[in-house]
């Protein structure tokens, strides 16, 4: 048990209030799920009505750790100058929150593939891990999530989760997420469903949601057709070139999956200027359920992820690891936000 309480409060005066341990003082206040639910809400309480405080300078010098973690964003071409991926820039709230939660500080700066970004970090104490948001080329990047590895660098990635991953990933069921858009379509009477997407190993996430929209073509007994889909990356341009292509090649379509909402609005900008509408001619559907997908003109039906939940278990998985307990990768589901862009044809 705790000791009485006096002077300024103290993790040994919660102790005492709570009628336990200081250690398991300790462990709820850093947010530990070894301390039961009940327990860690009682020591809040209490910690609250005292008006303490973590010393985090005190902290910090007992575990060698500096309760600080750091958010590297890969640089992404983007319209505005911010170079960080939409979809990533509102996961940043939910990281933060969850940092927030477990008294942690954040660092927030860009990976960089030609910078030995980690240096700054982890080897300078700087911070006790790192939270990786984006890629790139999958096949180039995984050498250096081998190489921060092998280092002995802690960190949890945003990506496609598989055996090979380095760290541990957390991402959507990319699978699952493209057949419920594959099936959703397949349901409004569309039968030439083209993807707009690189669809192999350097971009797993896309290939894997491709995968998805296959199996449920598959399904429904409709076959695949290998000419519809159109290699892009995530950017308004790269969706409306891809379209362009797939307009150009004449081959027949009367819908598009986007392998996510930025190559699906350039998509919906090259169908209107060929005279194509949508959803009457030709339905579409994104990935990601950005900010600017229901503003769209119709507004886009998408797969959202879980960006609440995918912040909670970044921060949770770079804990585990810096506190060497094991946690797999884990996959989270997908959820169909149905609007106009993929209504049945008239």
């Amino acid at each position: 048990m705790g000791r009485k309480p006096t002077g300024r409060p103290t993790s040994f005066d919660i102790a005492y209030e709570a009628g336990v341990s200081q250690p398991t003082v300790s462990r709820a206040l850093r947010g530990d799920k070894s301390v039961s639910a009940k327990t860690r809400a009682k020591i809040e309480a209490i910690a609250r009505d005292l008006n303490y405080t973590v010393d985090k300078n005190a902290s910090s010098l007992r575990s060698q750790r500096s309760n600080t973690i750091a958010l590297l964003f890969f640089e992404d071409p983007t319209p505005d100058e911010s170079m960080i991926n939409p979809f990533f820039l509102a996961m940043l709230g939910s990281i933060t929150r969850a940092c927030a939660d477990r008294g942690l500080d954040l660092l927030i700066s860009f990976q960089r593939m030609e910078d030995d970004w980690h240096v700054q970090y982890q080897d300078s104490h700087r911070a006790d891990g790192l939270i990786l948001l984006g890629y790139g080329d999958y096949t180039k990047y995984r050498e250096r999530m081998d190489q921060l590895a092998r280092q002995g660098t802690q960190f949890t990635r945003w990506g496609s989760v598989s055996s090979d991953s380095s760290g541990v990933t957390i991402g959507t069921d990319n699978v699952a997420a493209g057949k419920l858009a594959g099936a959703h379509l397949v349901e409004q009477g569309r039968k030439r469903i083209a993807f707009l997407g690189h669809a192999d190993d350097h971009y797993p996430e896309f290939a894997g949601r491709y995968r998805g929209l296959c199996d449920a073509l598959d399904e429904a007994g409709l076959g695949v057709d290998p000419a519809l889909q159109f290699d892009a990356l995530t950017t308004e341009e790269e969706g409306h070139a891809a379209a362009q292509a797939l307009l150009a090649s004449g081959t027949a379509f009367d819908a598009i999956f986007a392998a996510s909402d930025l190559i699906a609005i350039g998509a919906m900008r090259a169908l209107a200027e060929a005279g194509r509408r949508v959803p009457d001619d030709v339905a579409v559907v994104g990935f990601d359920d950005i900010p600017a997908a229901s503003l769209t003109t119709p507004p886009l039906t998408t797969v959202m992820q879980d960006i609440r939940g995918a912040g909670q278990a970044l921060v949770e998985g770079l804990i585990a690891q810096i506190e060497d307990r094991d946690l797999p990768p884990r996959k989270l589901p997908g959820k169909l936000v149905v609007r106009a862009s993929s209504a049945a044809p008239r």
